[in-house]
């Protein structure tokens, strides 16, 4: 079988990206970050939406021109269709479903989670299984198994707020710029974790981020009553406390994984998965424990169109398209098989 040629496109939260991908190889990778959301300190799902339909084509014209490729050449169009802000996801699935309509080519959906979770295989030969992964994001937490290309078990997620969000959202308590994640980490290395913060203590191998997020917000009511100047003193020291608690919470987790299901290649993906915090901790556990650690290069650790095109092209060596018809599906369970 030839190599094929996929458009890919992803569009489920606030991040506009077209790709060309051939095989292994990313010919080009177009991303659109929209800023209007920084002055709401989160994303306005109608925003999201509008933004989409005015950067969409520009996208896929600057991903085809610098691919060097003519869309007559492609074999496929792939798009992400769910989980993810059903206006957005409709965006980008309404355009791919254009493009095979007018040039009759077929199309492949790709689940979001699926395209993080197979992220940490981009640019790289790996062909040991099984894999820990945990999907690390904005809207998801989730520990998955990939047993192959084509298998993805997952076996623990968060029942309530996702890393990322309680990361964002304690970040805006403490007044710092949307997103405000990236800005945790780069404050909490100037400081020291000397707060404690309660540790969710879940069943299993899932995860709970709301009762941080709570404990946060009366830490700081508390503490700033008492005295008004104490977050601009104690900033550094309360970021690299939340940091380390949000790190340790999800370390625990994916070491019991890791021992119960006794695997020792581990990956981690999803945009959360490119602070430096989180990286420098697993590292260090990776050498206690003997683990092969998988991560995303940096630029595919937030949403973007490569990895969708990535997936796209072992569903479409597997014959596995989509019809038309198929809906975005904002709340979408990821699927074990790749295959069918």
């Amino acid at each position: 079988m030839q190599v094929p040629l996929i458009l890919a496109i992803e569009s489920s939260c606030d991040d506009t990206s077209v790709a060309i991908v051939q095989g292994n190889q990313v010919l080009s990778n177009i991303i659109s970050s929209q800023q209007i959301h920084k002055k709401y300190g989160g994303v306005v799902p109608e925003a999201a939406s509008r933004a989409h339909l005015e950067m969409i084509i520009q996208c896929a014209e600057e991903a085809v021109s610098v691919a060097g490729i003519n869309l007559s050449d492609l074999n496929a169009i792939a798009a992400t269709q769910g989980p993810g802000l059903m206006g957005s996801l409709i965006v980008g699935l309404n355009f791919a479903k254009g493009l095979c309509k007018g040039m009759a080519k077929p199309l492949i959906t790709v689940h979001h989670l699926q395209a993080h979770a197979l992220s940490i295989f981009m640019d790289r030969d790996h062909t040991q299984f099984p894999v820990l992964c945990m999907i690390v994001s904005g809207g998801h937490t989730q520990l998955v198994l990939i047993q192959s290309d084509y298998s993805i078990q997952l076996i623990g997620q968060t029942v309530d707020d996702a890393a990322g969000e309680a990361f964002d959202k304690i970040g805006k308590l403490l007044g710092l710029k949307y997103p405000a994640g990236p800005e945790v980490d780069r404050i909490s290395r100037l400081g020291f974790p000397k707060y404690v913060f309660p540790k969710s203590k879940m069943d299993a191998y899932n995860f709970s981020f709301s009762g941080l997020k709570t404990a946060a917000l009366y830490f700081l009511q508390n503490n700033t009553r008492e005295n008004p100047e104490f977050i601009n003193q104690n900033i550094n020291d309360i970021c690299a406390s939340i940091q380390s608690a949000i790190i340790d919470m999800l370390l625990d987790k994916l070491e019991k994984a890791a021992n119960d299901f006794n695997i020792g290649h581990i990956g981690i993906s999803g945009g959360v998965s490119a602070n430096s915090g989180l990286r420098e901790k697993l590292q260090s556990k990776a050498v206690e424990k003997d683990w092969n650690l998988l991560f995303p290069k940096l630029q595919y650790c937030t949403d973007n169109a490569a990895m969708i095109g990535m997936v796209a092209t072992l569903k479409y060596k597997a014959g596995n398209f989509a019809s038309l018809d198929t809906p975005a599906l904002a709340r979408y369970a990821i699927p074990e098989n790749l295959s069918s």
